[in-house]
């Protein structure tokens, strides 16, 4: 498929992250298959994870990935012509059965689909309660599930939080493929999904360089970020 608009935007994001001096510690490349379509199920703490998650594709074959976006943000009058552009699908969570089945014909083309489950950026820089979809998605189409976990992008732009000075480092791991097919529970499998979310991001977080007690990294792994409980992030709050 033609991409006019979405290689040229990659092409910039790459000048901005080099401008940024950031440096990238990627694990997991093969993970991601060179064909076929795949859902890849991202954490969220960033501004920037859009950007960011797409990067891994795009090493490993120069795949773009098509994400899941909230409808808002197609009709902002910037950003909006450059999301249809790249033909990513906006998310009406008014009515999301067509977002749903948008991803689920884009799967069957043999595309990757970006997915943040968690909805929002989490403020404990943990892995929140994530949503079903992702994985009803992977069922429906007949693909994998990928998790993945993206993490650094906060030191940079996030909730009340921006910093673009140089060198900064950006850590992505990408987990082996989570196999699906019909007929599976989908709750069970969300339920291990997240659970290899949070093995990734534990994974991914005592590889990264700095100091454990952090702002950016989870209380949980030594960190000083909020504890799920005090940003309403526990567990009880989860919707599918």
């Amino acid at each position: 498929m033609g991409d006019p608009v979405y290689r040229p935007v990659v092409t910039g994001f790459k000048a901005v992250f080099a401008g940024l001096g950031l440096g990238f510690d990627i694990r997991g490349l093969d993970n991601i298959p060179l064909t076929g379509g795949a859902v890849l199920s991202i954490n969220h703490t960033s501004y920037l994870d859009f950007a960011l998650s797409g990067i891994p594709a795009n090493r490993r074959g120069k795949r773009l990935v098509r994400f899941m976006a909230k409808d808002s943000v197609f009709r902002h009058r910037v950003s909006g012509p450059l999301m249809r552009g790249m033909k990513h699908i906006p998310v009406d969570r008014e009515a999301g059965s067509q977002a749903f089945r948008e991803a689920v014909r884009v799967l069957k083309e043999g595309e990757l689909v970006g997915v943040f489950p968690e909805a929002t950026m989490s403020r404990s820089m943990d892995i929140k309660p994530i949503k079903s979809g992702a994985v009803r998605m992977a069922i429906a189409g007949g693909v994998p599930v990928i998790p993945m976990c993206v993490f650094g992008g906060a030191r940079v732009y996030s909730y009340g939080h921006r910093d673009f000075k140089r060198g900064k480092t950006i850590a992505i791991t990408v987990g082996e493929p989570m196999l699906v097919k019909r007929g599976d529970d989908a709750e069970a499998l969300t339920v291990e999904l997240r659970q290899r979310m949070r093995e990734l991001l534990d994974e991914t977080v005592a590889r990264y360089p700095g100091e454990r007690a952090s702002w950016w990294i989870p209380a949980r792994l030594g960190g000083t970020a909020p504890l799920p409980a005090d940003v309403g992030e526990a567990d009880e709050d989860a919707e599918s």
